[in-house]
């Protein structure tokens, strides 16, 4: 099964110490990066058919991560070059907790998506599954093609993943996150979050509350990352709790995505077959620890 992804491809400047701000950096080495294409290239180098619907400009660093894709081998069919477009850029500094910040520049992801137009619907089309965050539900041009995507996969019988990725300081406020992003629970096949976001998006003040709210909010399973502490399943019968596995954090910064990726590379293979969570959940947290002992989201 292809699972089409939607969002951004970008580089991250990674200063490789920890600083207390972006003024005490004093070198910062390229790593790529982008929620989506992380989880893309993650399912991708376990073996699934993976498309990432998006885009990059014509400039050196958008060739740069055009042929990390590639090699990797994810479908670039619905992934655009385009001259006005400035390939985004973040600078990422990490803090004493392995807690990263970003600055991020250029508008290029906006663009990206609102660019390919109806060719987005025709991804989904071709494609078997969904999977998305709400970096491309932020903006209203974005959002809304997000959405239209989000409503032709659910209505044709397509699994849809919803990653929530709440980067807060994205957005106008709090409540505007959650009043954005909460509805596309509804009919996924799969809500995967971390902590913070669960209980945001509920209102809930204990996990398992949190998780059983999403639940009834209409998500058929639901995934719970707890750092350090591993991540719990929840929906569909399903019901595990796996342990952390000890590590020695730098940055983490791709541990979610990786969690995502080994998930849906799982689920790929077995033609969404919902055991598939269950059985990969420990891979995945494992996959999750060994990202964050590393600086950049990939090896």
């Amino acid at each position: 099964m292809r699972i089409l992804c939607v969002g951004e491809a970008l580089v991250d400047l990674v200063c490789e110490r920890p600083v207390a701000s972006i003024s005490e950096a004093e070198a910062f080495v390229p790593r790529f990066g982008g929620a989506i294409a992380n989880v893309a290239v993650t399912a991708a180098r376990r073996g699934a058919d993976v498309a990432l619907a998006g885009g990059v400009g014509t400039d050196a660093w958008g060739t740069w991560l055009q042929e990390r894709l590639a090699a990797e081998g994810v479908d670039l069919t619905w992934f655009d070059r385009r001259d006005e477009i400035a390939t985004p850029v973040a600078f990422v500094t990490l803090d004493a907790e392995a807690q990263p910040s970003f600055a991020i520049y250029g508008d290029g992801l906006r663009a990206a998506i609102t660019g390919l137009g109806d060719r987005l619907l025709e991804a989904v089309d071709a494609c078997d599954a969904l999977f998305f965050s709400s970096n491309t539900l932020v903006g209203e041009d974005e959002r809304a093609a997000t959405l239209a995507a989000r409503s032709r996969a659910l209505a044709t019988g397509k699994p849809v993943i919803v990653d929530p990725n709440l980067r807060l300081e994205r957005w106008r406020s709090r409540s505007a996150a959650v009043e954005i992003v909460g509805p596309c629970v509804e009919g996924a096949f799969l809500v995967k979050c971390n902590e913070d976001e669960a209980l945001a998006l509920t209102g809930e003040l204990e996990l398992e509350h949190a998780a059983a709210s999403l639940l009834a909010a209409g998500a058929q399973h639901v995934v719970v990352t707890r750092g350090a502490d591993g991540a719990l399943l929840r929906g569909g019968g399903l019901d595990r709790t796996v342990p952390g596995v000890p590590a020695r954090p730098v940055d983490a910064t791709g541990a979610g995505d990786a969690v995502t990726g080994v998930l849906l590379a799982a689920l790929a293979r077995t033609g969404f077959y919902p055991a598939a969570l269950a059985a990969m959940l420990p891979d995945a947290v494992a996959e999750g620890a060994r990202a964050v002992e590393r600086y950049g989201a990939l090896s």
